[in-house]
């Protein structure tokens, strides 16, 4: 399974207005899938570095808690 993208497009008419259109859609295409993969990891890289960052946050602010009250619930 390659999961590799081109960025060429595939043109399948040898006409200037098939070309035109089929061009136009090849476009529309890769943009859709360059924009659902980034999404995609966009939406891991949220999911895995949201709670690190609070903590992170956390650590550095102003009465220096200690890590075990940052994450102790009370």
């Amino acid at each position: 399974m390659d999961s590799t993208l081109s960025l060429k497009p595939r043109g399948k008419g040898k006409g200037s207005k098939g070309a035109s259109s089929s061009n136009d859609k090849s476009k529309l295409q890769l943009l859709k899938e360059w924009s659902n993969w980034s999404l995609k990891k966009a939406k891991v890289a949220t999911h895995y570095g949201f709670i690190p960052l609070i903590i992170i946050i956390g650590m550095n602010s102003d009465p220096k808690p200690h890590l075990f009250q940052l994450l102790s619930p009370v």
